[in-house]
This record gives C-alpha cells, structure tokens and sequence, in this order.
C-alpha cells in the first residue's frame, strides 16, 4: 500500500521569494485554481523526494499578518488551522522569509509559530544576503525561534536541496511550534521586542539596506526622473507587443489562411466545408494568430514583476493616484488588469480600505486587458500604415500605446469623480515594502507565460470556440430565398439581427457586421475579432488575418474603424469580469454601476471619436 502524500504550505510575506520557491519544487506539476466559494487564489503542485516520497505542496496567499482582515490573509490563516471547508491542515508548514529583510519578515514567522503547527523556516534569498555581508546564524536563529531552520535559494537549481532533505527526514515528525520564549500569547509590541532580541542574537547586518538597490532607486524613485523613466519603460512595453508579435501573429494568420485552403479543397461543397473553413480556420484561427503579441505583453508584466520594479512604480503613482481618488496599492491590481481584469478585480483584495477596494474594482476594467489586444492589433494592422515616426518609433505601436493610454486616463478621471461623489474624502497613506533589484529568473518567468497562455488556449478553446460556431450558424443560415439579388448572408439570422441592432450603434459609424459583433464580444472580447472573421469569411471565403485585414478596409471607413477602437477602450467588461465584481463586492448595485458607466462612457467617446474623424480623416 503506498504511503500518503506529505501535504506541505508555503507561506510568507509578499516579495519574499516563496512562489519562486514553489516553481523551483514543483516545475510543471502545478495548477491554478480558486478556493471554493472565494475567488482568492490557489497554486498546488507535487514532486518527489530523493527517497521516493511524494510531496503536495500549496502555495498560498501572501500575507504581512494574521491581524487583517483582507480576503487574502483570512483564507491563509483558516487553511493553516484547517479552519476552511473542504480544505484539510496541512502537514507540515514552510514559512518562507526574506533573508536580506528579517526584521519585516519574522514577525510574520513568530505569529506562524503561535499556531502550534509544525513549521519550518526557509530562510530565502540567502545568495543575496550573503552579498550585502548579511551573517545569520542559522543555529542560533533555530534555537530563538524553536523550530528547524534551512537556506535557501529560490531563483538557482539546487537552491532548495537543504528543504528538500528536512522535508524528507523530518516529515510529519516534526514537533509543533513551542510556546517559549514568550513569544506566543505576546501582544504585537513584545512581538517586535521578540524580533529585536532574535535579531541581535543570530544576525548580523553591516548596513540596513542594499547599496545597489539605494544607488538605482536614487533614479528610479526620484522624485522627476521616477516617473519620466516607468513612462519611456511602459511606451517600450507597448511598442514592443506590436513590434515584436505582429509578425508572428501575421505568419500565423498566414499559415491557418492557406491550412484553411488545403483542408477546404479536401472536402466537398456544403455546411461541413463552410463549418471547417470559415468557422475554424476563419474565426478561431484568426483569434489564435494573436497568441504572439498577448505572450509578448505577458512576458514584460512579468519581466517587471519579477524585477522588483513594480512595487516602486506603486510607490511613484501613489500621490498622483491619491488626487484622484484612487491609491498607490491600486497600481499592481490596475497593472493586472493589463493581462485581464479579473486577475485585477481579485488583486483589490491587497487593499484594506472599503472605499479604496471598490473604487479600484469599479476602475480596473478600463485598463486595456489581453482580450482586446486582437481587436486592436486587427484593425491597427488594416487601417493604420505601417510608417516610422522620427525614423524610429512605429505608428502602429504608437496608436496602440494611445488605446491603452486612453484607458489609464479614463480611469483617472472616473475615479476623480468617484471622489468627488463621495462623502469620506480622506486620504490613506500608502505604507508597503520595496523588495531588493534582482535580476528575472526564465524558469518563473516561462512558468508564467505557460500558465497564462494556457489560460489563453483555454478560452480559445470553450468560449471563443462555441462563440464562432454559433456565430458560423446564424450567419449560414437560412440560405436565400429563389429570386434573391442580396448577398447570401442577409438574409440569414445574422442579417437581420444585425440590422436590428445597427440602429442604435449607426451613430458611433458601425456597420451591422460591427454591431452583431458587439453581442459575443460581451462574452470573451476576443470574440468579435472571431465573429467578423467568421461574418466576412461566410461573405468572401477568406480566412486568414491578412485577408479579413483587406476585407475590413474595404467595408469600414477609417473614421467607422476608429470608433470601434475607442469603444474597445472603454466598453462594458465581460459577463466573466462583472459575475467577480459580484463575487467580490457581494453587490449587483457595483455590477449594474460598473456596467452603466462604462457603456455610457464607451458610447459618449465613439460618438465623438466617429463625428470627428468622419469630418477630418
């Protein structure tokens, strides 16, 4: 009979290494998913000892303390005592520190320790410590804090062997936590006292911050060249999506048009050749084709993150985001919101004030998610020419930069007014830790686009996918009437609901090709880059980027394809993101506010954008 697997929890402050640590132990053998009932996240993954045993490790969120009430922290604390439904204690647990920041982080560790749970320390980012002459004593660290203690080094191979090997040899032997010392039942007072001792004892610090990291944020967080140096790194960012992804996107686009053809010209006329050729290859494929510039997007997020940038960037935005009625904790969930707002939505539980959280909840859907990305870099690609400006930047890039910038003053705004509604018009100090430079590692930063474009895949797989073939149904069918003089698709289910709804829409320049798109775009955004794929494809029987690209042209005018961009940018979210603003604020009133502005927003700035252009382009 085999043994059960050890069921082990990493926990720890933020910024302390512990997700790395969690990809170095488990590679691949990971998955995301969420608590039940909560949308909090949870990361589990396995692997096997050197004497064979297996290992179920939880990755859980970060938490600075047990005394918060944030949805984050109060799951953490309930799955650590077994406290959580359907979510057994674990094991054993690893608590992950900070070794070039100790004196943050083991009070976090004392308040593990009270538990009465088996844990052990890990003291992380020991390779880091031992460069800024930071001497930790890790017997006597043990014996202060009544536990085991190992190093750790989360970013090389073999950085988490000693873990490995106490975790093998001690397993579910390892004693609870002892309450002595006093350290305990203490209040949070002689919790800091504790920290002093324990400090003074088994550490020894020749100066309290890192001299590089003080060099570069001498830089980085000055007080003018801070944000004029994160503005040049964001318009890079963006710049590089659609440089470096479109002509991946176009090859791909190009190799699914003439798959497309192959297999068409294998099956003979009729509903399953129209299925295959325009549904599939036409709609699916063409979303698909994005996949390069979402993972080049994905991939400087994640460069950022991984960096110990983006912390400081939150700390630059704080008193410009404070005038506005936002906060600088609001930055990381709205930088979130970049890849999806849902990740973002979810990212609000960091903030502690009521007031603050919703405020970024109601705002975070206006930053230019992922899904919008095809519906960009489709119409960018038809309509805007691909030209240098000052011999260097990309127009393309340049008016894609714009699009995302248009959703960041758009949020602003909204949340000025929001604090203009308000009653409490006071301010929150922002008080976070800046962690230490480090240089990316590529095994966490391709586990992260691995795991992202899963996500993607995924979608494109059950949504999008049931989306276009749907949306090939109503556009095939029924065929014309004898006699009929129109093209075949007017007169299909597509025709006249398209029709139906271009009354409204007319104003902001959209076709009823546009406007029937609108409908499965309000399900995954992606989708309409699909539904006019697969409308066009139906009309013309091409089915690749470049083609559906020519197509547009010829059907929009640049003032109609303008529009449509601007409506991306501020349009309502879709149905995934409002039912988390449901789950998360637990009130539909947020979520029938969240998606009456925006569609008022996103009305009133294509009308404009359409009477203007119409006039001037």
């Amino acid at each position: 009979m085999s043994q059960a697997p050890l069921r082990i929890a990493l926990v720890g402050n933020p910024n302390c290494g512990k997700t790395a640590l969690f990809n170095l132990l488990t590679g691949a053998r990971q998955k995301v998913a969420n608590y039940a009932g909560v949308t909090v996240e949870r990361k589990e993954g396995r692997f096997a000892t050197p004497t064979g045993r297996h290992i179920q490790v939880l990755d859980l969120p970060g938490a600075y303390s047990f005394d918060s009430t944030s949805p984050d922290e109060r799951v953490t604390h309930d799955v650590l005592l077994g406290r959580y439904p359907g979510e057994a204690a674990p094991d054993l647990i690893v608590c992950v520190a900070d070794a070039t920041n100790l004196r943050l982080h083991l009070r976090f560790v004392l308040e593990v320790k009270r538990m009465g749970r088996p844990v052990v320390l890990a003291l992380n980012m020991m390779d880091a410590a031992k460069r800024r002459g930071i001497q930790v004593n890790v017997a006597t660290l043990s014996r202060e804090l009544g536990m085991p203690v190992v190093e750790t080094v989360a970013v090389r191979r073999g950085g988490a062997q000693a873990l490995i090997d106490l975790i093998d040899r001690v397993g579910t032997d390892a004693a609870p936590a002892s309450h002595e010392g006093g350290t305990s039942q203490n209040d949070d007072a002689d919790l800091h006292a504790t920290v002093r001792r324990i400090l003074a004892d088994a550490v020894t610090m020749p100066r309290a911050t890192d001299a590089r990291d003080d060099a570069i944020d001498r830089f980085a967080l000055h007080p003018v060249l801070g944000p004029l140096i994160l503005a040049v790194v964001m318009f890079l960012v963006f710049q590089a999506v659609y440089s470096l992804g479109k002509p991946l996107t176009d090859a791909i686009g190009d190799g699914f048009g003439w798959l497309g053809g192959v297999v068409g010209a294998a099956l003979p006329d009729g509903p399953l050749r129209s299925l295959v050729t325009d549904a599939l290859f036409g709609g699916v494929g063409t979303v698909l084709g994005f996949l390069p510039e979402i993972l080049v997007l994905f991939f400087f997020i994640l460069v950022l993150e991984e960096s110990g940038y983006l912390p400081r960037a939150a700390f630059l935005l704080d008193r410009m985001m404070v005038s506005v009625g936002l906060t600088g904790r609001s930055f990381i969930p709205l930088l979130s919101s970049f890849a999806c707002a849902i990740p973002g939505v979810m990212g609000t539980r960091s903030i502690s004030d009521p007031r603050d959280r919703l405020a970024t909840i109601l705002v975070a859907p206006l930053m230019t998610c992922s899904a919008r990305l095809p519906v960009y870099a489709l119409l960018i690609g038809a309509f805007i020419p691909h030209r240098l400006i000052f011999g260097v930047f990309n127009l393309q890039g340049l008016v894609l930069f714009a699009l995302y910038a248009a959703g960041i003053v758009g949020a602003m705004a909204v949340g000025w007014v929001m604090k203009k509604l308000r009653r409490d018009r006071g301010e929150h100090a922002l008080l976070m830790e800046l962690p230490s430079y480090r240089l990316p590692r590529a095994r966490d930063v391709a586990i992260g686009l691995w795991e992202r474009g899963s996500i993607f895949l995924k979608r494109l797989t059950g949504i999008i996918l049931a989306l276009t073939v749907l949306m090939w149904f109503i556009s095939t069918f029924p065929s014309p009437p004898d006699g009929a003089t129109q093209p075949a698709i007017d007169y299909t289910i597509a025709g006249y609901l398209g029709r139906a709804l271009q009354w409204p829409f007319a104003p902001l320049g959209f076709n009823w090709q546009m406007s029937l798109a609108l409908i499965p775009a309000f399900a995954a955004r992606e989708t309409a880059v699909a539904a006019l794929a697969t409308v066009y494809s139906v009309a013309s029987g091409d089915g690749d980027i470049v083609a559906l690209g020519h197509t547009l042209a010829q059907n929009f005018s640049l003032a109609s394809a303008l529009s449509l961009m601007v409506w991306f940018a501020f349009a309502p979210q879709c149905m995934s993101t409002l039912a988390v603003i449901r789950r998360e604020t637990r009130s539909w009133r947020a979520v029938v506010i969240s998606f009456s502005y925006m569609f008022v927003v996103a009305y009133a700035a294509s009308f404009v954008t359409y009477q203007i252009a119409s006039r001037f382009v």
